[in-house]
């Protein structure tokens, strides 16, 4: 059931693209905000407890429609999962920007790229040449795809089913919507759902970067995620780029930094060596061709594993 809940899930949000503004969004959004303006006092406790306050009911509604649903009928809990899966897949949902961004490029018209990208990542897109727009394009689709598909992806396929993809969907979004700078809002408050989200986003991370390593170019990979992952702040999306970046050839990072005088020693003078060549519009074809390479890898695997399953 649990493949083809994820392959029906993507046919449809691939043929009908799930609205940001739908009405579950909206409550969602609501609840969020409801419950940091009223939990907030500036500690981390309180972020703690706005955190269960919004996570626990939505998690625990999902899992008890599910059980009922089963019990019920094998088929309305089929068609739960693939409702649910609508919802907090949203392969759609970010990749417009991708698209529009990319055919902008490929009509030259780098101004209207500038302003995509800028009204997507909130970036100050003056004057930044197309080099930059790539490669800035290509670090927000390479996180986006990990956030959208291939964790949800994750979390739907342990045995909590999809109360598992609605927990990793609200965390990613408090973690991602607490962290922005409000007038009353406390850095204290927000760091508690942006641990929480690491946690839960750790091995999916990896999981997801190792598949990019696999559909893409596997040494490169393996080597920038050694090697380049933490110039990233966020350990998890470093592992992500730093992966996505050798899959692809292309270089997502700055400058590498010069290393320390003890790390010199410690290394002898080869430091680790930049991957991949700069960014062009050709680039943006090459990503969404890994992406999707790596979704049939993780469908296939999810086939053999229904099939193991059917057969033991």
């Amino acid at each position: 059931m649990t493949f083809f809940s994820v392959l029906l899930a993507l046919i449809i949000e691939q043929a009908r693209a799930l609205s940001p503004n739908n009405p579950v969004s909206a409550l969602l959004q609501y609840h969020a905000e409801s419950a940091a303006h009223g939990f907030d006092a500036g500690k981390p406790k309180h972020g703690l407890l706005a955190w269960l306050v919004v996570v626990v009911p939505w998690t625990l509604a999902v899992a008890l429609v599910y059980y009922v649903l089963y019990h019920i009928h094998f088929a309305l809990a089929f068609l739960w999962n693939v409702a649910v899966l609508y919802f907090t897949l949203g392969f759609r949902q970010f990749s417009h920007y991708f698209t529009d961004i990319h055919l902008a490029l490929n009509n030259d018209d780098v101004p209207r790229a500038r302003e995509i990208l800028n009204e997507w990542t909130g970036l100050d897109t003056v004057d930044m040449p197309v080099s930059e727009i790539v490669r800035h394009t290509l670090i927000h689709a390479v996180v986006a795809s990990h956030r959208h598909v291939f964790g949800v992806f994750f979390w739907f396929l342990i045995p909590v089913g999809p109360a598992g993809a609605v927990l990793y969907r609200i965390a990613e979004y408090l973690a991602r919507t607490w962290a922005r700078p409000v007038d009353d809002r406390t850095i204290a408050f927000s760091s508690f759902a942006q641990r929480a989200f690491f946690v839960i986003d750790w091995v999916p991370a990896r999981l997801t970067s190792l598949g990019f390593a696999i559909v893409g170019n596997f040494e490169d990979a393996i080597y920038a995620w050694r090697n380049h992952a933490r110039q990233w702040p966020d350990a998890n999306d470093g592992v992500l780029l730093a992966a996505g970046s050798g899959a692809l050839g292309a270089r997502l990072s700055g400058p590498l930094a010069e290393p320390s005088s003890l790390d010199a020693l410690a290394t002898g003078d080869g430091g680790p060596m930049q991957v991949g060549d700069d960014c062009t519009p050709r680039t943006l074809q090459s990503a969404v061709g890994l992406v999707w390479r790596a979704v049939v890898l993780w469908m296939i695997l999810l086939l053999m594993l229904t099939i193991a399953v059917w057969l033991a």
